[in-house]
């Protein structure tokens, strides 16, 4: 069976190569322009381009997919299936059209919940504790395809965003095995999404990552793994943007409630800190500008920190 993949990041990764462990044919490999990353700014290949270029695959890397230059060389490589996971395109009908038996997409979460850029973020900063994978069938609207299957995944309450997303694209690699081979045994039937309960989850901005005190304990700690590893949650201290990569809620500390942002203790790894509504947070993982992640505690010593300060507002 001949395959045209679409993806970019390195979430996509995992169901390629599980398309070539199963040894379908993939004939070209669709993926974002190369992106200047790096103190230096030099242009990166994606994750999928490196992958395809290993493996002797062409890569295409089209500014616009929707151009009508780039049906040409869909026709031409005429393929069975069109997969996309995470490719960061709308793709236009001509377009799922070239496909002989269907255009598939790998979503990251059970859909209708979640259709959008970023379903994983989402799912962990509204405390949800189960989301999931679902392969589609693609229309050009906004991951409003037929569903074809779906598999819940476990959300703990440590997880991150970055994590999450390693254990989606591999529970999605192989669901995507287990969709191709239904259509083509013809027992996986397509299931139109209920429109009533459609929610969306829109790219994460960077404005979202300032940490508010007064929140709940929870919700701050939501965010804080919601937004790791990028644009990681941070707060002001000290004059600097401390960012901080993880954290835990913990229980009340005894006593009336200090202001949102004072430090109440140490533990091991870490300090408490009073968030809102009388909860508590500890911080676990913390950094400094131009300096390494260090542990909260580690943190603690180096500032020399007070009981009682307040360290955050």
């Amino acid at each position: 069976m001949r395959v045209v993949f679409l993806g970019t990041p390195s979430f996509a990764v995992p169901a390629f190569r599980m398309l070539l462990k199963h040894s379908y044919e993939i004939c070209g490999a669709f993926t974002q322009p190369d992106r200047p990353s790096g103190r230096g700014q030099k242009l990166q290949p994606s994750p999928v381009k490196l992958l395809a270029q290993e493996q002797g695959i062409p890569v295409f890397q089209p500014v616009q997919i929707r151009n009508e230059e780039n049906r040409r060389i869909f026709e031409d490589l005429q393929p069975d299936f069109i997969i996309a996971a995470a490719y960061g395109q709308i793709l236009p009908l001509w377009l799922l059209g070239t496909a002989r038996i269907a255009p598939i997409n790998i979503h990251a979460s059970l859909l209708p919940r979640y259709r959008g850029a970023a379903p994983i973020a989402w799912a962990i900063l509204n405390g949800d504790t189960i989301t999931g994978a679902t392969t589609m069938m693609i229309r050009e609207g906004l991951d409003s395809g037929p569903i074809l299957m779906q598999q819940e995944v476990q959300i703990p309450i440590d997880m991150t965003a970055g994590a999450l997303t390693e254990e989606i694209s591999v529970v999605g690699a192989n669901l995507l095995i287990n969709t191709l081979d239904g259509l083509r045994k013809g027992v996986v039937n397509p299931i139109i999404q209920d429109e009533n309960k459609v929610c969306w989850a829109p790219r994460i901005a960077k404005e979202m990552a300032q940490i508010s005190w007064h929140k709940r304990s929870l919700d701050i700690h939501n965010l804080i793994r919601g937004l790791n590893p990028w644009p990681i949650a941070h707060a002001d201290f000290r004059g600097q943007q401390l960012r901080i990569w993880r954290s835990m809620p913990s229980n009340p500390s005894t006593g009336s409630p200090e202001m949102p942002g004072t430090l109440l203790g140490y533990t091991r790894d870490g300090i408490h800190v009073q968030c809102g509504e009388g909860t508590v947070l500890e911080i676990l993982r913390v950094q400094k500008p131009a300096k390494s992640v260090v542990s909260g505690r580690e943190f603690a010593n180096g500032a020399r920190l007070r009981l009682g300060e307040l360290l955050f507002q």
